[in-house]
């Protein structure tokens, strides 16, 4: 079979990304232009920000990611873009610089989800083996689902309120550190001990997680301590609450992995590159001889070699988009399960 490749842009939040994979798993170039330095002094990403950004930098991150490849864009064979989910300008600058492209080198157009990219992230260094049940934990998302094949999944369970990724950067808010917050929590947890006794989320036997009440302790946990002019003791109280959060998701991953004996994990989304989560989820798939796999860092976080790879089989299936594709800012990947199953 001929080789195929498909030219991929990401820009559903503050990155704008654009690469060209070939057969869903070599990435043959990759640009990743960051607004994050710019959003830190905000605490957080402000959307008209994101999406002005986007628009100044789309065309830079293009003709860097073309001199990467090293070949005409004639030369690839699809054009694959993210529709959801997201901050809506930010998808929606991707998405009319997909349809141009397409149109002027009259390539077929690819709609990705966002979700499916960070799982399909899992095929660049490792080939995905199906049956496989996947954890995906961002800053929008907490899902466990299986992966059937390349085109038929099941969600066993989702987040009822916040993401796991979500907390972690509110947590981080309201300890002081800067923007992003997962990464500064883990450093700081490194420091501490877990001695602080926090609630644990949602101890029943779902495949559903919630975060909020976790939240809302530690906030209110911070300000109480602060009315009173006690000491917050940081770093043990980031070790406390990235352990409390880290056990909730590694108990539900436990008890997916015996209920079903699958044999296969991966573990996908910006928050899969905190380090003690991977060694507490690879613990738990030792205990039942499962094949354990993650991304490698660069491609945890937002980026479009992932979205590159999820473009692939849909490729092969000829699941095309025509020029009305518009974003779609809260398709979570329930909705696209069930839309596309």
């Amino acid at each position: 079979m001929k080789d195929i490749h498909i030219l991929a842009i990401e820009t559903s939040c503050d990155e704008t990304s654009m690469a060209i994979v070939k057969n869903g798993q070599e990435v043959e170039a990759l640009t990743i232009l960051s607004q994050m330095d710019t959003h830190a002094k905000y605490g957080g990403v402000v959307p008209e920000i994101a999406s002005r950004m986007h628009t100044e930098n789309i065309t830079i991150v293009l003709e860097e990611t073309i001199k990467k490849f090293g070949h005409s864009l004639n030369e690839v064979d699809a054009i694959s873009v993210t529709y959801a989910p997201g901050l809506l300008g930010s998808l929606l600058v991707g998405i009319e610089c997909a349809k141009t492209l397409a149109l002027v080198y009259n390539k077929p157009l690819i709609a990705v989800n966002h979700t499916m990219g960070h799982i399909y992230a899992n095929n660049i260094e490792h080939h995905i083996v199906y049956p496989t049940l996947a954890l995906i934990v961002s800053g929008g998302h907490t899902d466990l689902l299986i992966l059937k094949s390349e085109s038929e999944l099941e969600i066993l369970g989702s987040t009822i309120d916040d993401s796991v990724g979500e907390v972690f950067d509110k947590v981080a808010r309201v300890l002081g550190m800067p923007y992003p917050g997962g990464p500064n929590i883990e450093a700081s947890a490194l420091k501490g001990q877990n001695t602080y006794q926090l609630p644990k989320p949602m101890q029943d036997e779902t495949y559903n997680f919630s975060y909020s009440g976790l939240k809302s302790y530690i906030i209110n946990l911070v300000h109480n301590e602060r009315q009173r002019n006690n000491e917050i003791r940081i770093n043990d109280l980031a070790c406390s609450f990235q352990t409390t959060a880290v056990e909730e998701l590694t108990r539900k991953v436990e008890l997916a992995l015996k209920n079903t004996n699958i044999k296969n994990f991966i573990l996908a989304g910006g928050v899969s590159a905190n380090q003690f989560l991977r060694k507490e989820i690879q613990k738990v798939c030792a205990k039942y001889n499962v094949t354990f796999h993650v991304p490698n860092i660069l491609y945890c976080t937002d980026n479009a070699a992932m979205i590159g790879c999820a473009a692939y089989p849909l490729f092969k299936a000829q699941k095309f988009s025509d020029f009305t594709l518009n974003a779609k800012s809260s398709e979570n990947i329930r909705k696209y399960v069930e839309k596309n199953n």
